[in-house]
């Protein structure tokens, strides 16, 4: 190894070399393109593979080419050193001038103590994106894991979840963020419950999709939502099933602008329908869901035909003509008054729209022989306490009647609880009422719903469809039912807030009792009979439900057709109790106890 020259001029040959292969260099690897701000692995492993390229063409002309006085192991150090001297400028420019002058900028007093639940790879995502945040402090993770209890992420410490309560207390956590995408709702809804009455916010990050796309921030970061706690994990849908009655076909959906219809509709598109008729009587709901399906079909390139056709189904003229003019193949029918208490005190248009509807569909198309028909159908047909139930049952009535009478097309009931998210759904009305300062109101302090999420409930209608032999009143397994003063008060806490009551006269918002609306009751039912049998499916039921003959069941409905004509509401609902003996108006004893 030679003396480093007494005289600067053999350095200063050496770096205008090393700087001649530097700039291309720096230019292939976006050196200087990168925000020091935010430095980070990718950005340190750039400034090496550029180093370690800077020092291949050195060690090559100092292997041939002797400058005197400078050092042929100069062509190695030279772009080490420059790679540290790069690295803690960076790092030092990034810690010492942006990070700390940013936090100094925030009083310690305002900054917000953080836990991430979850080390794995989306947790560590979260906490690389949060060091930017100079109003939040991360004080370390909490996972299920036992192995990493104790250890240390990123140089911040891990616990294990047994330790979680201590850990909020001892370090003062304000916000705990759920970095764990792929958990379960159950195990969510263990996580929430544990750390309820504790008045800290909890976050979580969105689906398992974009964790695997890599799109992890703060910015992903929302509030826990209800509908991330009810309900089970749906199980994946069978494609056999949701592809049969829609792949390649033309399908018509009524009511295609509602809740569920309009999730039929996605569904549909989604499962390879030739063309999807969406019928509809709202002309802003048709508008909304055309175009959404429009822009659904283009991102996913998906080819379909969408027709947006405004009608009144419950015109039988209207219905012939749509019938006649598309030629589905397949036709869900969701068009419904669904609101209990708007239909009890409208029980003239309420029996209208949904009997006359469905019985003028179902005839037009066993006239024009689609192939299936499927009513959507609810859980309060089943013992009905009000005029929307009944109505429900009587469209149920007309469908297992017409299947007995008629071979040319298949007609099939889907029969199911509350979705989570509808526009008839308490969840709307209590986060306006939770926004607004509260009182929450409940009916009863009883009353107990099943809830499933619409995707879910969606994709079992279509699967149930496809099952169908002729006749069937098919039942979706609901899970377990909630307690509707437990989900008013879940959702309270969910947003950070205390429950008022008298163990915590001090909370932040009251759930109030406001009594029973005309025609509700307290506990729903799904079956009208007993034992229902098994389908292929896991969480589809089949009920067995007694069969009104077609021509008993024709007159009654020729004689309410005419009371309504009249307005006759007292008559025509005299007409409802000899189509449906159970039902029985007002009647909450199932119920009240």
């Amino acid at each position: 190894m030679g003396e480093w020259p007494a005289q600067p001029g053999p350095i200063v040959a050496m770096g205008l070399i090393a700087l001649l292969f530097w700039i291309p260099l720096a230019w292939q690897f976006q050196v200087y393109r990168n925000l020091v701000r935010y430095s980070g692995g990718r950005s340190m492993a750039g400034l090496f593979y550029a180093c370690a390229g800077l020092t291949i063409p050195l060690v090559i002309i100092f292997a041939f080419v002797q400058i005197p006085g400078v050092p042929r192991t100069l062509a190695v150090l030279q772009p080490i050193i420059f790679f540290l001297l790069l690295l803690f400028s960076r790092l030092g420019m990034r810690y010492v001038v942006f990070e700390l002058v940013s936090q100094a900028n925030v009083h310690l007093s305002q900054r917000r103590r953080l836990t991430i639940y979850g080390a794995g790879g989306a947790g560590q995502q979260l906490a690389s994106s949060l060091r930017h945040e100079p109003h939040l402090r991360l004080v370390g993770f909490v996972d299920d894991d036992e192995r990493l209890d104790g250890q240390r992420v990123d140089g911040l410490p891990v616990w294990h979840s047994a330790k979680l309560g201590r850990v909020i207390e001892d370090q003062e956590i304000d916000e705990v963020l759920l970095a764990i995408p792929s958990a379960s709702r159950a195990r969510r809804r263990e996580i929430v419950t544990a750390l309820q009455g504790r008045n800290i916010r909890v976050r979580m990050l969105p689906g398992i999709g974009q964790i695997i796309q890599g799109h992890v921030s703060t910015s992903d970061l929302r509030d826990v939502q209800v509908e991330d706690l009810l309900g089970r994990d749906p199980v994946a849908p069978d494609d056999q099933l949701m592809h049969r009655s829609i792949a390649n076909k033309t399908v018509l959906v009524t009511g295609a602008g509602g809740s569920i219809g309009s999730e039929l509709c996605r569904q549909i598109l989604r499962a390879g329908a030739k063309r999807l008729i969406l019928v509809e009587r709202s002309e802003f709901s048709l508008y909304a869901i055309d175009a959404e399906l429009r822009e659904l079909a283009r991102s996913e390139g998906i080819a379909v035909d969408i027709v947006a056709e405004l009608a009144d189904m419950s015109d039988r003229d209207a219905v012939v003509r749509t019938l006649d003019r598309y030629r589905p193949e397949s036709i869900y029918h969701a068009a419904a008054y669904k609101h209990v208490p708007l239909v009890e005190n409208n029980p003239i248009a309420g029996l209208r729209n949904n009997i006359f509807c469905t019985l003028y569909c179902t005839l037009a198309a066993e006239a024009a022989s689609v192939e299936r028909f499927i009513l959507v159908s609810t859980d309060k047909a089943v013992r009905p306490t009000n005029i929307m139930g009944a109505s429900k049952r009587i469209c149920e009535l007309i469908l297992q009647a017409r299947a007995v009478e008629q071979q040319r097309s298949l007609l099939a009931m889907v029969r199911f609880g509350n979705v989570l998210g509808s526009s008839g759904s308490v969840v709307p009305l209590f986060k306006e009422q939770i926004a607004a300062g509260g009182p929450v109101t409940v009916t009863h302090r009883e009353v107990t719903r099943y809830f499933m999420t619409i995707p879910e409930a969606s994709q079992l209608v279509i699967q149930a469809g496809s099952m169908a032999r002729g006749g069937e009143v098919f039942v979706l397994d609901m899970g377990q039912p909630v307690q509707i003063t437990d989900l008013a008060e879940t959702m309270i806490r969910l947003t950070g807030l205390t429950v008022r009551d008298d163990g915590n006269p001090h909370g932040d918002i009251e759930v109030v009792e406001v009594g029973l609306r005309p025609g509700e009751k307290l506990y729903e039912e799904l079956l009208v009979g007993d034992d229902p049998a098994p389908t292929a499916h896991a969480r589809i039921m089949q009920a067995r439900d007694a069969v009104k003959p077609w021509a008993e069941l024709s007159a009654l409905l020729e004689r309410l057709d005419r009371m309504l004509r009249k307005g006759d509401a007292a008559a025509a609902i005299a007409i409802v109790r000899e189509l449906v003996p159970e039902y029985r108006a007002g009647a909450s004893a199932n119920s009240a106890g």
